[in-house]
Formats: structure tokens, sequence, C-alpha cells
């Protein structure tokens, strides 16, 4: 079969939606060579904001309600959690839980996580479930840029059959901040989205000086441990504005999720993806270490990446630039099947895939000559023009489900069989 018939496209996109919205931290204060001699920013506004009537202080706290009670469940929780994060900065005793509410909103800020772009969508099917099923229940990740061109880590939720029948639940019209708590001795941060009543509630956005500018690239993957215990489990990139790296994602519970760093010379670089299960007892990545090849590294270690090998480079003109893998890889009765992303002239983009052996992974077994998927002529235009990328796959029955990103900017999907997708493989 020739590689440009292998997969089809569905009529589904997921655009980019401003109207949804989180409430996040927000702060302020002077440039260093303003700072001295004066209150802190911070100081300055509580005592602005106590210095008014307590008629004003009321009337102010209605206008609040009314804008933003519309738009987001439990705000009054989210204020006084945010004002007794800034209590300690303020300069001024704040007692009346009406104050509190303002002081909280005042350190608050509305963002919309997705409204410039919906896009690099990586999928997994939900735990627990039946896949011998005709439809099979599946979590999508999606990376959200909103203002500063900042990435967060939206969900969806939905089905598919295997075939053309897939849904899509609509997302809710809320976005759900989640509570932070750190263990700076254990190396992670816990997030907990107790107020989430939908997956696509949760909104994963930087939280940490690593992740100043953004959380990207969720690759998800079901991981099977070898005493039997299952996880999802996510790798992305934390960019603090000038460095790269990547960092972890673990799922303790529906609601309840973990983010750590990964350390080692093999883990200051973009686009690992971790395999579904060890392999001879070690744990297996994918990455693109040198910006060139696809690499394969082992340890017994899940947060310690020290050693890696080129496993593949650049062959074919679509690929000259650059290989890498999309997401992790999929187990199947042949090897280990990879989707594989090239750059080659005008930075164009494109989707392939590649074959490794099961019992050894370093051994490419086949790969595509050419793109499976690549942007057509309608699709050139965007963010980012002449890019088609994806995070991961799904399989179900032989059936492969690739959601993929247009131009940096929304998201799409495809179908295909993996023995197609093999029978164009060399």
């Amino acid at each position: 079969m020739e590689a440009a018939d292998v997969f089809r496209t569905l009529d589904l996109e997921l655009k980019p939606d401003p109207a949804r919205t989180v409430i996040r931290p927000f702060g302020f204060s002077y440039p260093a060579a303003f700072a001295d001699g004066r209150p802190t920013r911070s100081e300055a506004v509580a005592s602005r904001l106590m210095a008014l009537s307590p008629e004003m202080r009321q009337r102010m706290l209605g206008l609040l309600h009314n804008a933003m009670q519309s738009r987001h469940r439990n705000v009054d929780a989210v204020f006084l959690r945010r004002f007794a994060e800034v209590r300690d900065e303020l300069g001024v005793s704040v007692e009346a839980e009406c104050d509190q509410l303002l002081v909280g909103a005042y350190f608050s800020q509305e963002y919309a996580f997705e409204s410039a772009a919906l896009f690099n969508p990586s999928i997994i099917a939900v735990p627990d479930q039946d896949e011998t099923d005709d439809s099979i229940a599946f979590l999508l990740s999606l990376r959200g840029v909103g203002e500063g061109h900042i990435s967060s880590v939206t969900f969806r939720s939905g089905t598919w059959d295997g075939a053309d029948g897939l849904v899509v639940d609509p997302p809710s019209a809320q976005g759900v901040p989640p509570r932070i708590e750190k263990d700076d001795d254990a190396g992670w941060v816990r997030l907990r989205a107790d107020d989430s009543e939908d997956i696509s509630e949760t909104v994963i956005f930087p939280t940490l000086p690593s992740q100043r500018q953004g959380v990207e690239d969720l690759r998800l993957v079901h991981f099977t441990d070898d005493d039997g215990t299952e996880s999802v489990i996510g790798t992305y990139t934390a960019f603090d504005g000038r460095e790269a790296r990547p960092e972890l994602l673990r799922g303790i519970d529906v609601r309840t999720y973990e983010m750590r760093s990964l350390t080692g010379a093999m883990a200051g670089y973009k686009g690992m993806a971790l395999f579904p299960r060890r392999i001879d007892g070690q744990f297996v990545m994918l990455g693109r270490q040198d910006n060139e090849n696809i690499w394969l590294s082992r340890s017994d270690d899940l947060h310690h990446w020290e050693t890696g090998e080129i496993i593949m480079g650049p062959r074919y003109p679509w690929e000259f630039v650059q290989i890498g893998n999309c997401g992790s890889p999929i187990e199947i009765d042949e090897g280990w099947l990879v989707f594989t992303h090239g750059v080659g002239l005008v930075r164009g983009y494109c989707v392939g895939a590649c074959l490794l052996d099961k019992a050894d992974p370093a051994k490419v077994l086949a790969r595509t000559p050419s793109p499976l998927l690549f942007p057509s002529g309608e699709q050139r235009g965007g963010y980012v023009p002449n890019v088609t990328y994806s995070c991961g796959a799904l399989l179900h029955k032989r059936r492969v489900l690739l959601p993929y990103a247009i131009a940096d900017e929304y998201s799409a999907f495809a179908v295909g069989a993996v023995d197609d997708i093999l029978s164009a493989m060399r």
C-alpha cells in the first residue's frame, strides 16, 4: 500500500476556544531599581484596598461575584485559598472574609488557556475497561496556548469504535485550577484537581520555575510494571523561557497527579517518551537528544536517565533535517510500532512510522520511506505553517486512531489499519 493511502482523515477538528478560562495566581513587584525604600507592591495594593470604606468594599465584592460566579464554580474557595497564599506578604491585617475574597481576587487572574492554539495531542485508553468491546473510551491531552504564548495541558474524553465512529465529549465551560502541594525533599509537586467534575475541567498550567513559560507536549502512556501495577504516566517539556527540559507526570488517581523533573545526561532534551512496560527489567525511553536522530535510553530508575544510543537517523528527503518519535511506542504482535516525525524542505513536519524489535527495541526492523501524514494544500497555513505533528496514537483491534496537530494551531484525527501501516514500510 502507498503511504499516502494508509490513513483516512475524519471530519472532526478541535479548535482553540478563548471562552474557556481558568483562575490562576497573579503576582506583581517593582523593578529592582525602584524597590528600595518603599513598601512592596503587594503591601501597597492591600493598603489601598483596606483604606476604602466598608460600603465600597462590599459593593466591589458584589461586582466580583456577578462577574465570576457565572463562569467559575466554587470561585470563593479559589479566592480564599489565594488569600491564604499571600497573607504574609500584605503588611496589613485582613480579618473579614469579604475582604479576604477581594484580596484573593487582586492576586488572581482569569486566564484563557487555549485562546490561541490547541494542538500536539496525545491519547490513551481509559484504564480498567473491557477493550474487547466494540468501542473504547479514551483520554486525550492537548497543548493549549494562551496569553504570552504560555502553554498549558488540557484534556478531553471520548469514545472510538475502531472505524469512523469517533466521539469527543463536549468540554465543560469550567476550567478548574488544581491545588498545589510541594515536597522539596522528595522532589515532586502534587496537583490535586478535587474541584474538577469532568476531566475537561482540569488544566495543568505552569507552577514551577522550570515551567515559567510552559508545560508543553504531554506524551501519555498506560504503563504496566512488572508486578502488575498500572498507572498513567506522561512525559512533557518544561520551558522556563530559556531552557527546555523533560519532566514526568504520574496519575495517582483520577484527580491527583505528581510532577517531577527527570535527571541524568540524557534528560536535558525535548521529546522523550516512555515505553508502556519494562524491557529486561529496565525502563526504556525514546527521545531526540541531538535534535537529529531517534535515541533509545534504558534505566533502572524511572526518574534518572544517564545513557543512550542512536537507533535511527534521517534517511529519506522528508526527514533530512530531523527525525524524532511522536509519542510512546505501541506494542503489537510484530514488535513496537512507533510513529515518527520528520523535518524536511521549508521546515515541513510530516508523520511516518517505524517498527522496532520487541525483545531489543534498539533494532529497527522497518520504516516508512514516505510520510503517512503531511500538510495538505489547505492545511499549510496557520500559526506555524507546514507542520503536521502528533504526541501519541491509540490502538484498538489492530486499528489506529492518530490525533495530530495542524500548523501548531488546531487538532484533527486520522484512522488506519496496522496491517496497512506495516505494508507501507521497507
